[in-house]
């Protein structure tokens, strides 16, 4: 009993009461570790909205656009709440000011575009009606050679079904296409073959889809309806690329655009990997599968 009253002497001794060390250890389940942060001081909303303060316009050339929209957002909303000809007339001087700044972009950027012909896109698509015709009729060319070269190697698949109409709109497009190409196309009828869906994962019709042959290589090439010039496209496009011809990157770039303005991959690389690894690994993990 001596002893425990000596033992609480000494702790009085060391930590008086009113201490940290009594403060922690006034409550036992917070822990001697245990901290609790300081409650955030309220503060409060101005109760006026602060007029923005406009810079020279010689000063304002020198902003950044980040900074001039800032500016732009606070007068607008000063302007919108004290509802004076003054404050808004100064928005609208800011908006002026932002306006021929951007034509000013506009202006150089013509110089720009005249000065390197290789950033304009007009050296590789005319607009002129005439050179588009004949920029058009030698892509079909490039095109159907192409599919052609290769009608051998591929088929075309379409997934119908009896009650669907829109299927009957898509065949004949498809056998325009095996026209066209001289390629392989067959209809497959998912209520006769239920098991085709399953198998190839296709649940809409009409669905077209590209078949390597002697390969588990497959890619869909259309859902629902389309055109013809935008099927073959799709083909053109997703043969090349399961061939290997051309990467993911430049899956759009069309007949006769290697190595030009529209091929994503013409002046180097423009992700982490490298433009010239095999992209035939890359195409097989998208389109391995059961053939038909």
């Amino acid at each position: 009993m001596r002893r425990a009253h000596s033992l609480a002497a000494a702790v009085s001794l060391i930590a008086p009461p009113g201490s940290a060390y009594a403060a922690q250890t006034a409550d036992l389940r917070q822990g001697y570790w245990w901290y609790q942060a300081p409650e955030a001081e309220a503060k409060d909303e101005p109760s006026e909205l602060a007029k923005p303060s406009i810079p020279p316009m010689a000063e304002l050339a020198t902003w950044t656009p980040p900074k001039i929209r800032k500016l732009i957002e606070d007068q607008r909303d000063y302007a919108a709440t004290v509802l004076t000809v003054e404050a808004v007339t100064d928005f609208w001087r800011l908006e002026d000011f932002a306006r021929r700044k951007a034509r000013a972009f506009a202006g150089i950027t013509q110089i720009a575009m005249l000065q390197n012909p290789q950033l304009n896109s007009k050296s590789a698509n005319p607009m002129v009606g005439d050179a588009r015709a004949q920029l058009s009729a030698e892509k079909d060319t490039i095109r159907t050679r192409y599919l052609r070269a290769h009608a051998n190697g591929f088929a075309l698949v379409m997934f119908s079904r009896a009650a669907c109409g829109y299927c009957r709109v898509q065949w004949p497009i498809v056998q325009r296409f095996q026209d066209e190409t001289g390629w392989q196309v067959t209809r497959i009828d998912l209520d006769q073959r239920p098991d085709a869906g399953a198998r190839f994962g296709v649940e809409v019709t009409p669905t077209t889809m590209l078949i390597r042959r002697g390969s588990a290589q497959r890619m869909i090439v259309a859902t629902g309806v389309e055109a013809y010039p935008n099927l073959a496209q799709m083909t053109y496009q997703a043969v090349r690329l399961l061939r290997g011809d051309i990467r993911p990157e430049q899956f759009m770039t069309g007949p006769g655009e290697d190595a030009g303005f529209f091929d994503a991959l013409a002046n180097g690389p423009v992700a982490a990997g490298d433009p010239g690894t095999d992209s035939a690994p890359l195409a097989a993990a998208i389109s391995v599968g059961d053939r038909p």
